[in-house]
């Protein structure tokens, strides 16, 4: 795994202060579109462990997205909030169940079936919600009450507060690096590596290569539900668009953007995308030419996507400063 470079990794601190310190000069509709960016980096992470470390494209990672919101939706009664030490651990393991299901039958495919038989998955569990009418049907579910975080009888977090959820979430992608960081570094996160770069040649070397590549599914498909998780609970509500194919497109387009196999390169893409799209919106009802326009521009000129660039300049600095002087005639 190629490790950030310095300046990079001073980039990323400065980035982290910033968001630290951003609701205190922000206004209020800027810090809730930060908070969206921030739960859509961990989405974008947990599905760059699939396509840029382990080599598996998926198009229905959507699906643990909107089934964990769907689990705190349900979870959570009209009267009161309901306990975060009941819904975070019911729908992390309800997401990490659903990605042991569907990756025992995706990881022994790859190629398009991988891709195909994902996004079977993933439609299959958008039409069971779409088309319950007891699950709110097309309209989705309302959260009335964000969950409590509380121990014994105390309130240590009142996730209300737009301030608190904020803080919340941005230690949750820090979090989130990091813990993929720790992965990525450890023995299990070198297999899959090999898996990505020679599946036949790792195979040789002794390791399951089925049971890794599951391991690293359920992993991301966990991760994805956390970050539904707190979709839930910053949106307050979950409809079956967040489990449909449009969403887990997004997402993809998101780590294509931001450079693939970077972990915050998946973040700043999230950034990037939900950033212009608001942008664009503002500026003209044909916002999505634009949006089209600069996705074929970061994918002519920024191969390596967003994350890149800064390696890119210095390369071209480097280039220019290294060039001899040109040669003097007559002399």
């Amino acid at each position: 795994m190629n490790n950030p470079s310095r300046s990079v990794t001073i980039l990323l601190a400065l980035g982290v202060i910033a968001l630290a310190v951003f609701p205190r000069f922000g206004e209020s509709f800027y810090v809730d579109l930060v908070v969206r960016m921030m739960i859509l980096g961990i989405f974008a992470m947990s599905l760059d462990l699939l396509i840029g470390f382990t080599g598996l494209i998926s198009f229905g990672h959507a699906a643990f997205f909107g089934l964990s919101g769907y689990l705190l939706a349900i979870s959570t009664p009209e009267t009161g909030p309901v306990s975060i030490w009941l819904a975070l651990p019911l729908c992390l393991l309800g997401s990490a169940l659903a990605a042991l299901v569907i990756g025992w039958f995706s990881v022994r495919t790859s190629g398009i079936y991988f891709i195909m038989i994902t996004l079977a998955f993933a439609q299959m569990l958008f039409y069971f919600f779409n088309d319950n009418t007891a699950l709110g049907g097309s309209d989705g579910l309302f959260i009335y009450f964000k969950p409590g975080v509380s121990v014994g009888g105390v309130t240590l977090l009142n996730l209300d507060n737009v301030n608190t959820l904020y803080y919340v979430v941005l230690a949750s992608l820090i979090g989130a690096y990091a813990l993929l960081r720790v992965i990525l570094r450890s023995p299990f996160g070198r297999v899959i590596q090999g898996i990505r770069a020679n599946e036949a040649r790792t195979r040789a070397l002794g390791f399951a290569t089925f049971r890794y590549k599951l391991v690293s599914f359920v992993i991301a498909g966990t991760l994805a539900g956390f970050a539904g998780f707190l979709q839930g609970v910053h949106g307050g509500i979950m409809s079956p668009a967040y489990l449909g194919w449009h969403e887990s497109g997004t997402v993809l387009m998101m780590v294509i953007l931001g450079g693939i196999g970077t972990l915050y390169g998946a973040v700043l893409g999230a950034f990037a995308m939900v950033f212009l799209q608001d942008w664009f919106q503002e500026l003209t009802e044909h916002w999505l030419l634009l949006m089209g326009g600069f996705v074929i521009a970061v994918v002519l000129f920024l191969p390596n996507g967003i994350a890149g660039l800064p390696h890119q300049i210095g390369a071209l600095f480097t280039r220019r400063t290294a060039r001899p002087p040109p040669e003097r005639h007559g002399e």
